[in-house]
């Protein structure tokens, strides 16, 4: 997956420093699930439409299995929206843009 600005690939290193502060929705996915390249422009439109709202982040599985494996992650793609450092919603599975923002709403 391409990295870029609105959605950075997170490292073990970085994810707890990226989740302690504000609303954060980290993408568990990867490279070889087709659900989750289709999921991918859904993620950086959201992350566009709530910038400023909600931080967006993505973690590749098979380079972070220590943390899929802390945060249950067993099927992908698997979607975690953390809240000052703390799980407060998973999204499992693609679903529509529009679906997807009614959802994130209820947190802001």
């Amino acid at each position: 997956m391409v990295n870029n600005d609105k959605v950075p690939e997170l490292t073990n290193g970085e994810f707890n420093n990226f989740i302690t502060k504000g609303l954060v929705l980290v993408d568990f996915y990867a490279d070889w699930c087709m659900p989750c390249l289709m999921i991918a422009p859904v993620i950086e439109e959201l992350a566009e439409r709530f910038e400023g709202k909600i931080k967006f982040g993505k973690l590749n599985v098979e380079d972070n299995s220590v943390l899929s494996h802390k945060y249950k992650v067993s099927s992908i793609p698997n979607l975690i929206l953390f809240k000052n450092g703390e799980m407060v919603e998973r999204f499992v599975g693609n679903q529509s843009s529009e679906d997807f923002e009614k959802k994130l709403k209820k947190f802001i």
